[in-house]
């Protein structure tokens, strides 16, 4: 499917709202490596060990060298990370234990 294609947001839809209601980690885990390739899988865990890293505010540069990824993609996830009412914000919020 192309990415303009109405359908890729009406699956990517449903499958974020049926992962919302499983509660069971292991399931989860489980049917993403079944979905992704392996090379996606490394490409995800990356992406959110950056989303980590900008949210414990290490430099940019720092985060590069540590991952192996490039400027530009930290870029975007920090521009990400500055919108209001950010999806990583809320994400990150989520691994904080409550008070």
């Amino acid at each position: 499917m192309d990415t303009s294609d109405p359908r890729v947001a009406e699956n990517f839809t449903e499958l974020a709202r049926t992962l919302a209601n499983i509660n069971d980690g292991e399931l989860i885990e489980s049917f993403l490596r079944c979905i992704l390739t392996p090379a996606e899988t490394a490409d995800i865990a990356s992406r959110w060990a950056l989303v980590k890293a900008l949210g414990d505010n290490i430099p940019q540069r720092e985060i590069a060298r540590n991952l192996g990824i490039s400027l530009c993609k930290i870029t975007r996830g920090s521009r990400e990370l500055k919108k209001p009412n950010s999806a990583f914000e809320r994400i990150l919020a989520l691994l904080k234990p409550n008070p």
